[in-house]
């Protein structure tokens, strides 16, 4: 949502070039979309949720056939978006917060609202969002290598890319605490059991994180994901729906 620069004009401009949706916001609000950080960590916030020129977006995204993505949205703003949005939406890379409580995870409620938007959640690969042990590990690591992130800052890095320079720097000591595959799995099934297997996929986050799975490393190892589908009993129906036709449909839907 940064990149409209608050101007319709430019959100219809990507969607000349072909783009199909928007993520509302990232960790930093937009001017008229409070994130899902800012609103739990931001003291000063002065208000929560999708401001009238939000409301706006939303409407223009609907026309458009733009899709609305609600990952790293607040709950207010997620809440505003579902009120209003016409069309079904979906949370591009957010996992359950039934298993892994975090701001950027989604609860029950919100789930079963984009399940009832026809929407699909496209499930998160970051450990820190799959296994509610890795943010405690990530500070022993943190604490470890202390001295040099501060030599990274005080060089001009920003705290959020000394981490993940770190966690490039040290691969091996990063493998003792990335979460198993398995507890992907677990998540995928989460939303399954809770609202159906036509609203959930795959949201990666490869070009936003640093700490996949044990064995996901990148795109040529998602048939780990498949394979492991398989053993937890679900049949080629179920594996098509959720490596992408689910996505395929939200957007087919939002384009009619």
């Amino acid at each position: 949502g940064h990149m409209i620069e608050n101007e319709l004009s430019k959100l219809e401009h990507f969607f000349e070039r072909g783009a199909r949706y928007l993520t509302l916001t990232w960790n930093n609000s937009t001017d008229w979309a409070t994130s899902a950080f800012d609103e739990v960590f931001n003291p000063k916030l002065s208000r929560k949720g999708l401001s009238s020129f939000g409301k706006d977006v939303i409407q223009r995204m609907n026309d458009l056939g733009m899709m609305v993505d609600v990952s790293h949205a607040g709950e207010r703003t997620f809440w505003d978006a579902i009120e209003l949005s016409s069309k079904p939406i979906i949370a591009s890379h957010s996992c359950a917060a039934t298993l892994c409580p975090t701001q950027r995870n989604l609860k029950d409620d919100q789930i079963k609202a984009i399940a009832a938007s026809n929407g699909v959640v496209q499930i998160n690969f970051y450990s820190e969002f799959l296994d509610p042990k890795f943010p405690r590990n990530k500070e022993a690591f943190l604490l470890k290598h202390h001295k040099e992130k501060t030599e990274l800052m005080e060089g001009g890095m920003i705290d959020y890319w000394a981490d993940d320079y770190l966690l490039t720097k040290y691969p091996e000591e990063l493998n003792a605490f990335r979460a198993p595959l398995s507890l992907l799995i677990d998540h995928i099934e989460y939303v399954i059991d809770l609202v159906g297997i036509d609203y959930v996929g795959l949201g990666s986050d490869f070009d936003g994180m640093k700490a996949p799975p044990l064995e996901l490393d990148d795109v040529s190892t998602y048939p780990l994901i498949t394979k492991s589908l398989i053993e937890r009993g679900y049949n080629e129906e179920d594996l098509i729906k959720i490596l992408g036709a689910n996505f395929l449909r939200v957007l087919q839907e939002n384009e009619t």
